[in-house]
């Protein structure tokens, strides 16, 4: 897969993700229902998991080439 379509996969995992939390959150889905977006939620979230992993791992791989492997914590704060 190339790069755009891993970016285009993991935003559209992620939007699609965010929409099945939203309807869940309203409570109005059914039983089955609740079932079925659960169920495409951990399929979702092991999409956008693996995305990021790759990412990640790609930065490792440049950081490693680039003779500079000085990764640090990120602190968002």
């Amino acid at each position: 897969m190339t790069r755009k379509k891993n970016t285009t996969l993991f935003e559209d995992s992620l939007q699609e993700l965010e929409q099945l939390v939203v309807q869940m959150e309203q409570g109005e889905l059914s039983l089955e229902e609740s079932l079925k977006s659960f169920e495409r939620g951990v399929k979702l979230t092991s999409i956008c998991q693996k995305a990021l992993q790759d990412a990640e791992q790609k930065v490792q791989i440049l950081l490693e080439k680039n003779g500079k492997q000085t990764l640090e914590p990120f602190n968002d704060e």
